[in-house]
């Protein structure tokens, strides 16, 4: 495969020299040509106007030395300068090449972070010769996010921390992390040691799997992991339903469900629940900075059939007049909604929460269900930020292409294409409701992901294409150009054994296995 790249790289340095000159995941906001071109040394002088700047300026020698592109002369020097007099808006950032030095300008720690990332790209990319230029960038969207579930299956710290350094070169800025559903409870809760001794047990296609889990100083380091990285952790702590993995563990708290959805949701009608939630939400809040939690709110249908046939749910449902079990639904999620902001937090839901009155206020919405258009336009004019992360094309867990038994390749779902035109098929649903639109997200779910090799083959390289699309303003996207400077990502990912499906090829990258076990939800 290494082979088969460098023969892409040399075709792409001499008939594309203008794409092999600024090979930039993603494709910045604006750039100008400059006359001439500046080699990186190892003996290059580096420094910052102080602050979070020399912080940077300290770190990035050890950073260009691992590019292995760095040449044994001196080099120019470059200077990485923090000033909010610039007035740069958050997160934006200027990279200025000259052949005499390189200089980074940014107002925002966040900005003038992208813009050495940027430039790491840059000698990486480019074996170390930098050609004279100015880039100035800004993001098209401020969430820029990444899910991962390991309720379903459970990958560890060292993976986690390996996409977060992905995700912080491309620019992408958040980590939502699916840590509680059926399968499996994957964080420490000290004051209900049941959720990981009982909870934490099985997976998606084992139930019998041996316990694996977080322990809160290891959610401490990688949160601590990803800030260094301006990424913020958003974690996910699932209700009413997706709570097998608790009601297992607690079976005072279950509300019920019949057969495979036994345990599915938390008895809505007990104050008991709401006090275990409380308690529970009091632990994350003290591990994550970030102002939101999400708590999920989707597909409660498939395991509440005894809330139509308890005599205790059909009686409160009479006494707060809630008329049925999905006002029942909408009461829990409101009741929610108040605990999380007791805490200080904003609760995000899926986009089955836009139904359950909770105040705008209060709440921020998950975009999920593509074939429902209707309910992104109706969270935009009931005044609900919105993020955009809908199954076609945003959701990992669809294959890209596949193998029929005879042997002939298919076409499958969410290409790399479809992503990187992402949201333009959708974009008018938005009109006059811009302010509202937080951004997108790529979400991957585990049920048919049990390895790390099949994690990485579903992520990339079209974690590539979301960060572009969430990044790069309209006006500087063009799906050819980006395929063509692909292959130089590729190579990067090869560097760090990441097993990718490769759209050159795809033959030569075939699917791993997944795990059988039937009844897939849509969501979480």
């Amino acid at each position: 495969m290494r082979k088969l790249f460098s023969v892409a790289l040399l075709l792409l340095l001499l008939v594309l020299p203008a794409v092999a000159q600024l090979v930039v995941f993603p494709t910045p906001a604006k750039v100008s040509g400059g006359k001439g071109s500046l080699t990186i040394g190892s003996g290059s002088e580096i420094a910052g106007n102080g602050g979070y700047a020399d912080v940077l300026a300290k770190k990035l020698p050890a950073e260009l030395k691992a590019t292995g592109k760095l040449s044994s002369a001196a080099g120019g020097g470059i200077r990485l300068v923090l000033d909010e007099k610039l007035k740069m808006g958050d997160e934006a950032y200027c990279l200025n090449i000259s052949p005499e030095s390189v200089l980074l300008e940014a107002s925002s720690e966040s900005g003038l972070f992208y813009a050495k990332e940027a430039l790491l790209q840059l000698v990486r990319f480019g074996d170390g010769k930098l050609n004279a230029c100015k880039i100035e960038d800004h993001p098209r969207y401020g969430w820029r996010g990444f899910m991962l579930d390991e309720s379903r299956h459970f990958f560890g710290k060292e993976k986690v921390k390996q996409y977060l350094d992905i995700m912080a070169s491309l620019r992408m800025n958040v980590f939502h992390w699916h840590l509680t559903d059926e399968p499996g409870w994957r964080i420490e809760i000290k004051k209900y040691p049941k959720l990981t001794a009982v909870g934490a047990v099985g997976n998606w296609h084992d139930p019998d799997a041996p316990a694996q889990f977080y322990t809160q100083e290891e959610i401490k380091e990688i949160v601590a992991y990803a800030a260094d990285r301006h990424i913020m952790v958003v974690p996910e702590f699932d209700m009413p339903g997706h709570a097998t993995a608790v009601c297992r563990s607690y079976p005072e708290l279950s509300g019920g469900g019949e057969g495979k959805w036994e345990g599915f949701t938390f008895h809505p009608c007990k104050e008991t629940t709401y006090q275990f939630i409380s308690d529970v939400l009091d632990e994350i809040v003290a591990l994550f900075p970030s102002p939101y939690i999400h708590i999920g709110g989707d597909e409660v249908h498939y395991g509440n059939q005894s809330w139509f046939t308890d005599p205790e749910i059909q009686q409160f449902i009479k006494d707060k007049g809630l008329q049925n079990e999905t006002g029942l639904e909408h009461y829990f999620v409101r009741r929610a909604a108040d605990i999380v902001a007791s805490k200080g937090k904003t609760m995000i839901g899926w986009d089955e929460m836009i139904d359950a009155g909770v105040s705008p206020d209060k709440a921020v919405i998950m975009w999920w269900r593509h074939d429902r258009k209707h309910q992104l336009v109706k969270a935009l004019e009931n005044g609900y930020r919105v993020i955009m992360t809908p199954r076609r094309p945003l959701y990992a867990d669809f294959v890209q292409y596949g193998t029929h038994k005879v042997g002939r390749l298919w076409n499958g779902y969410n290409t790399i294409e479809d992503i990187y035109r992402f949201p333009d098929p959708i974009i008018h649903l938005t009109k006059d409701y811009e302010d509202q639109v937080m951004g997108m997200q790529f979400s991957l779910w585990t049920e048919r992901v049990a390895d790390p090799k099949r994690l990485d083959y579903m992520a990339f390289p079209r974690l590539v294409a979301v960060a572009e699309s969430a990044w790069t303003p309209a006006k500087a996207k063009e799906c050819s150009l980006f395929m063509k400077k692909l292959p130089f990502f590729l190579t990067y990912l090869d560097s760090l054994g990441i097993y990718y499906f490769n759209p050159f090829n795809p033959s030569s990258t075939p699917e791993p296995d997944a795990p059988e076990k039937e009844d897939v939800l849509q969501n979480g």
